[in-house]
């Protein structure tokens, strides 16, 4: 195995309503030759660290940023309850883009980070180039296995004196249950990076908000599989006007290929991958595969497609 790449550098960034969101980056492109700045969102119990090879794959021709979304990683959380919804996190998302001063964006996201870069997306399009989503949560009511926890995580109290009791677990068992889960072939993990995983989440263990982020995170997930077609992600994906990528992996326990299909009948302008012998984080698992993937939907792209004014109301408001 080749050395792991190390994970970049971390900053918080304010933002217009006072608060603070940590973020990771690579350096800032030396020359105006560069593509743009690509934002990485991670999904439950994930961080910007998930986005480490992915990041490094893209670098230096992209300006790449990974964002701890609230509640997790190095974020604050949220002040109210509500802040952890998938809209009210896709809402932040918009006001880091605009701290950063960096849109259009080419927005990327992993399984719930793939939801909220959903909704920022047909919220705001003027703001994102591009759109890439790996094993996006989409609502799916089809029973599966391993998902049978999720319902429980979500209860009130009961789901955060769960995640309370996960917490004790000793840190490298719960990486490794992650890894086990999330990977196809858990192999492909470096020792080294296995042990930075478990120094990261020893520090973020310290910081005291994660059982409540995580038990909200599964709360947010059911009620966005409830809810109302009309209100529902899959409607919100067929608003976005920007050339969406979609990756998906065979051998996914959390999330089902099968939604290949109906992803690409529900964007606009979408390609759907299906990777062979890939789980749920296959930017983690082949992020040159998956950078490659999005430098081919890049080039596609002709220059100046995002922002669809059309889509604003009089005044200025966005349709959904």
């Amino acid at each position: 195995m080749t050395q792991p790449v190390p994970h970049w550098p971390g900053r918080l960034v304010s933002l217009a309503d006072g608060r603070q969101v940590h973020v990771t980056e690579t350096p800032k492109s030396a020359s105006d030759a560069g593509k743009g700045t690509v934002l990485c969102v991670h999904g439950m119990s994930g961080a910007a660290t998930n986005w480490t090879d992915f990041m490094a794959e893209l670098a230096p021709e992209f300006d790449c940023v990974a964002a701890d979304l609230p509640g997790s990683g190095f974020s604050p959380p949220p002040e109210r309850k509500a802040g952890y919804s998938v809209k009210a996190l896709a809402r932040t998302m918009i006001r880091l883009v605009e701290a950063l001063e960096a849109g259009p964006v080419h927005l990327v996201g992993n399984s719930m980070g793939g939801a909220v870069c959903i909704r920022a997306a047909a919220r705001r399009p003027d703001l994102v180039r591009t759109l890439t989503l790996v094993s996006p949560v989409l609502p799916d009511r089809r029973f599966r296995r391993e998902l049978m926890e999720f319902p429980l995580a979500a209860l009130p109290f009961f789901g955060l004196r769960l995640m309370r009791r996960f917490e004790r677990v000793p840190p490298e068992n719960r990486v490794a249950g992650v890894v086990s889960t999330c990977y196809y072939d858990p192999s492909v993990v470096h020792p080294e990076r296995f042990q930075l995983e478990v120094a990261e989440l020893r520090r973020r263990d310290a910081l005291g908000y994660a059982p409540v982020a995580l038990s909200r995170a599964a709360r947010t997930l059911v009620g966005e599989t409830l809810r109302p077609r009309r209100f529902s992600l899959w409607r919100a994906a067929g608003q976005i006007p920007v050339p969406t990528l979609v990756i998906f992996g065979t051998d996914d326990k959390l999330v089902s290929p099968r939604l290949a299909d109906p992803a690409a009948r529900a964007f606009r302008d979408a390609k759907v991958v299906v990777l062979e012998r890939t789980g749920h984080v296959a930017q983690m698992e082949h992020p040159a595969i998956v950078a490659a993937r999005f430098r081919e939907m890049v080039e596609r792209t002709p220059p100046g497609i995002p922002g669809d004014a059309a889509r604003l109301s009089p005044d200025g408001v966005p349709s959904i």
